[in-house]
C-alpha cells in the first residue's frame, strides 16, 4: 500500500514525530476518513526509507491518544470517533507555507472560467422530462456485453495504440454503408472520422476552421452544445431564425449576416423546434455556401426517429460543391456513455481532420469500435432502432394525447412527428423559472427553451424528452404540470 507522507531527514524534528504530525494532520484536515486502513508499520517504513521502530512509535503515540485503533487480524485504522476535543484542536500548520500565484489563462481558458458557460445538471426528480436521453432499459445490454467479451481478450489488439486515428477501418466501412443506405449521405469510409461523440465533432471542426472572432451562423433557437463549443474558440455568433420549415436562408443569401466562415443546422429534426429544412431552403442553401465559400455543419442527431412518415434524405447527399461535413452520434440510438460518434467530410479535408483527431486524443476506444462493428455488421443496429422507433412513436403520442387532453387550449404543440423529444408553449402569466419550481414541487423535472435563444426569448417555451419515460409516468407528469397551470390565472385574451 502506496501512502505518500512528507518527512525530511535533515530536519531537526525527530523522524517519528515528523510521521507523528504528518498523520495527526490527515485525521483533522479530512485527508484521512475515519474507519480509513493504514499501511503497516513494515510496509510505511519500506515506503518511506526510513526503521520500522520509527514508524511503531508513531503509531503508538497516535494509538494512546485516540487518532488510530487497533483490529486484531485486520490491521491499524483511523479512529471511527475521534474524540470531540481532538477535533476541536487546530491541526498542526503544514511546513510549507501555500503562495498565491499568478495565473494567466489562455483566450480560451478565459472563456470557459466563466461559471455560467456551463451550467450543473438538475437533480433527478421523480418524473423527468429532460431530453436527449434513450429509453436505457431497452438497450440489449447482454447482447453488448457479449460483443465487448468476443473481442476482449489476451494479446488483443484493442489494448494497444492504434495508428488509425480516424478509427477502426472495419467499423468506417460499416458506417459507410449505414449512411448511404439509410441517410441517402455520399461517402465512402476514407471521408469518416470516428470521434468521442458529436460533442468533439463540433471542437474539431471549430479548431480547424474558426480563428477568434471569425462568424458562425446558427439557429435561433438551437443547440446549446454547438453555441459553447463556438463560443469557446472565440466565434462571433450570428444567430438566424427558424420557422416551420426551419432555418429561414434569405436571412444569409440577402447578405444581412456578413463575413460567416461557418453555418450549422439540424436540417432534419431542428432542435429544439422540431421543424424540419424544407426541399427548396436545402437548396438555396447550398447553392449560397457553395458561392460564398462557406462550410455547412449538418447535425443529424436523431434522424432515425420519424414516426409515420418517410426518411428524409441528408442534407449532404445533395451537396455538390463539398461545402457540407456531416455529423452524427451513437449516443442517441444506443447510450450517451459509449462516447462514439462520426463525421463525414470531403476529401480534401480527411488528412487535416485526421491530425486534429490525433493530436485531441489519439484515438477512440478500440474495444467499443470493435463491438459496434459487430452490432451494425450483424443486423442487431436496425433491429434496434426499428424497435427504439416503435417505442418512442408510442410515448410521443401518449405525450401528444395527454397535453391536449389536459391542458387543452392552454398549450401549444410545436414540431413535426419525429425525434426524442418535442417543444411545447404554454400559455400563463408565470415566468419560465417559477413554472420549473413550481413542477419540481410536484416531482417534476423539465426544461425551459430560452437559454437555447442568443437573443430574447418568447416566454412559456418548455423542451419535454421522452424517449426514457413511460406512458404512465408521461400521463401522470403531465397531469401534474397541468394542474399546476390550471390554478393560476389565465392571460388575458386580447381581440
Amino acid at each position: 500500500m502506496d501512502f505518500a507522507i512528507s518527512i525530511n531527514p535533515q530536519a531537526a524534528l525527530p523522524l517519528h514525530r515528523q510521521v507523528y504530525e504528518e498523520l495527526r494532520w490527515g485525521i483533522l484536515s479530512g485527508r484521512l476518513t475515519p474507519g480509513q486502513k493504514l499501511p503497516s508499520t513494515r510496509m510505511l517504513a519500506q515506503s518511506l526509507s526510513i526503521s520500522r521502530a520509527t514508524v511503531t512509535l508513531s503509531y503508538e503515540q497516535l494509538l494512546s491518544e485516540g487518532y488510530l485503533e487497533t483490529i486484531v487480524g485486520s490491521g491499524t485504522f483511523v479512529c471511527r470517533q475521534i474524540p470531540d476535543d481532538l477535533l476541536n484542536t487546530a491541526p498542526i500548520e503544514s511546513k510549507l507555507q501555500p503562495t498565491t500565484t499568478s495565473i494567466s489563462l489562455s483566450a480560451y481558458g478565459q472563456i470557459l472560467s466563466d461559471k455560467a458557460f456551463l451550467r450543473l445538471p438538475e437533480a433527478e426528480l421523480e418524473i423527468n422530462f429532460n431530453y436527449g436521453r434513450p429509453a436505457f432499459d431497452k438497450f440489449p445490454i447482454d447482447l453488448w456485453r457479449q460483443l465487448l467479451a468476443r473481442h476482449c481478450r489476451p494479446n488483443s489488439n484493442v489494448l494497444d495504440y492504434t495508428i488509425y486515428s480516424m478509427g477502426y477501418q472495419p467499423l468506417r466501412e460499416a458506417i459507410a454503408t449505414y449512411l448511404t443506405r439509410s441517410r441517402a449521405v455520399k461517402c465512402s469510409a476514407e471521408q469518416i472520422i470516428i470521434v468521442g461523440g458529436s460533442q468533439q465533432g463540433l471542437d474539431l471542426i471549430t479548431r480547424l476552421f474558426i480563428n477568434r472572432g471569425d462568424g458562425i451562423a446558427l439557429e435561433e433557437p438551437g443547440y446549446l452544445g454547438a453555441r459553447r463549443a463556438f463560443l469557446a474558440q472565440g466565434a462571433s455568433l450570428c444567430p438566424v431564425p427558424v420557422d416551420t420549415s426551419g432555418l429561414i436562408v434569405s436571412h444569409l443569401t440577402t447578405g444581412i449576416i456578413p463575413n460567416i466562415k461557418l453555418v450549422y443546422v439540424t436540417p432534419s429534426h431542428q432542435f429544439p423546434t422540431g421543424g424540419v429544412l424544407s426541399l427548396p431552403r436545402r437548396l438555396e442553401l447550398l447553392a449560397w455556401a457553395q458561392k460564398s465559400g462557406v462550410m455547412i455543419i449538418e447535425d443529424d442527431y436523431d434522424s432515425e426517429y420519424r414516426y409515420g412518415e418517410r426518411p428524409i434524405p441528408a442534407l449532404q447527399g445533395l451537396d455538390q460543391g463539398n461545402c457540407v461535413i456531416y455529423l452524427g452520434t451513437f449516443s442517441k440510438v444506443l447510450f450517451p456513455a459509449l462516447r462514439l460518434g462520426y463525421l463525414v467530410v470531403p476529401d480534401d479535408l480527411v488528412s487535416i481532420f485526421a491530425r486534429a483527431k490525433w493530436l485531441a486524443d489519439r484515438q477512440c476506444s478500440l474495444l467499443e469500435q470493435y463491438a459496434l462493428t459487430d452490432f451494425i455488421t450483424e443486423g442487431h443496429l436496425e433491429r434496434h432502432i426499428r424497435r427504439m422507433r416503435s417505442l418512442y412513436n408510442q410515448r410521443r403520442q401518449t405525450l401528444v394525447q395527454s397535453l391536449l387532453s389536459h391542458f387543452g387550449d392552454r398549450v401549444t404543440i410545436l414540431g413535426e412527428n419525429a425525434g426524442m423529444h418535442l417543444m411545447i408553449k404554454i400559455h400563463t402569466h408565470l415566468n419560465d423559472d417559477e413554472i420549473i419550481q413550481r413542477a419540481a414541487l410536484a416531482g417534476v423535472s423539465m426544461v425551459a427553451a430560452y437559454p437555447n435563444y442568443l437573443k430574447t426569448s418568447p416566454g412559456s417555451e418548455f423542451i419535454l424528452g421522452y424517449a426514457e419515460l413511460n406512458e404512465s409516468q408521461i400521463s401522470e407528469g403531465v397531469r401534474r404540470l397541468a394542474q399546476i397551470v390550471s390554478h393560476l390565472p389565465q392571460p388575458r385574451q386580447t381581440k
